[in-house]
């Protein structure tokens, strides 16, 4: 029979990680579940990314990070969360997915995809790469369109639509042409996002206003064929030759656990969970919530470096409730 655990985390990133330090700081018998590789969305970032952040925000456990740069890349930041998770001897089960869950009286019941599990408390960490927003046009189903982007050596001497105007959209967009693609970029305003990274807005900016990087301002994708696709601009429709779409629309959290918890959200668009920002509770007892699953759909709001301090909070309510 399986035994009961203190605490059950679920996510494998920084956060969860983070969590699962302090618990076992403090004794309790926990379990983090991963789905996919351990901190799975950094691995799934660009390879070439580089942290907004810099390394020493990113800390955690009192263990120094230290990078190259002032802000590090997402090698440098996987390097070091392998390290952590070896230093705590954190009892992490990767590639391990959740498949349902459900709390009967003063147990929570887990289901994955390898096993069972019985919990007294649960951590939700679950982060939101895992889900992209989808643009729900006819031809969004087709291999051309990705929804994830690692680096640009695929793209050399294609036509390349970019669908966003974030970080990621960006990033993207700017290394595919610098080896070689002919990039445009579909963006909802007059222009990218005014949050993309400092050191990075500028030369998207310049790679527009030459013309280098067609941009389709006020345009959304309207649909998707196998050798074109077609948007509608403020100017009306226009049909473009194409060979991929990168469609950098952003992610959503797991709404589907919350709602098997019983996990409230507010009603207005951000979709937000209903928690107790004191202890990181949520309207469910024993359920708390850490990292940007806590926004909802604003997924600007929290990030690693004013999330690190949820693993804290939780492990210190659970033990005061605990006594």
């Amino acid at each position: 029979m399986q035994p009961i655990h203190d605490l059950i985390i679920i996510g494998g990133g920084p956060i969860g990680l983070a969590c699962g330090i302090e618990a076992g700081k403090a004794g309790l018998n926990y379990l983090i579940l991963e789905k996919g590789a351990l901190c799975n969305s950094i691995y799934n970032y660009p390879v070439n990314m580089t942290f907004f952040s810099t390394s020493d925000r990113l800390e955690m456990g009192g263990i120094p990070f230290m990078s190259v740069g002032t802000k590090p890349t997402r090698t440098e930041a996987l390097e070091y969360y392998r390290r952590i998770y070896f230093l705590f001897k954190l009892r992490v089960n990767l590639y391990e997915g959740v498949q349902s869950l459900k709390n009967e009286g003063d147990l929570f019941y887990v289901k994955t995809s390898k096993g069972s599990y019985q919990c007294r408390k649960i951590v939700l960490a679950t982060g939101f790469y895992d889900l992209p927003n989808l643009m729900n046009v006819p031809g969004e189903d087709l291999p051309k369109v990705l929804h994830y982007y690692k680096e640009p050596w695929p793209f050399i001497g294609q036509k390349v639509m970019v669908v966003g105007g974030a970080n990621s959209a960006v990033d993207a967009a700017l290394e595919c042409w610098r080896k070689g693609a002919e990039v445009s970029m579909v963006l909802l305003g007059d222009e990218v996002d005014e949050n993309v990274k400092y050191w990075v807005r500028p030369d998207i900016m310049n790679r527009i206003k030459e013309g280098s990087i067609k941009a389709f301002t006020r345009s959304k994708v309207q649909e998707i064929r196998p050798q074109e696709v077609v948007i509608s601009t403020q100017d009306g429709e226009v049909t473009i030759p194409n060979d991929w779409v990168l469609a950098m629309t952003g992610y959503k959290p797991n709404f589907a656990l919350l709602d098997q918890l019983g996990v409230k959200l507010s009603l207005d668009e951000k979709r937000q969970p209903c928690y107790d920002q004191t202890n990181q509770e949520s309207n469910v007892p024993g359920v708390y919530l850490a990292g940007v699953v806590c926004g909802g759909l604003n997924t600007r709001e929290f990030f690693i470096e004013n999330s690190i301090s949820h693993a804290e909070a939780i492990v210190k309510d659970i033990l005061a409730k605990k006594s």
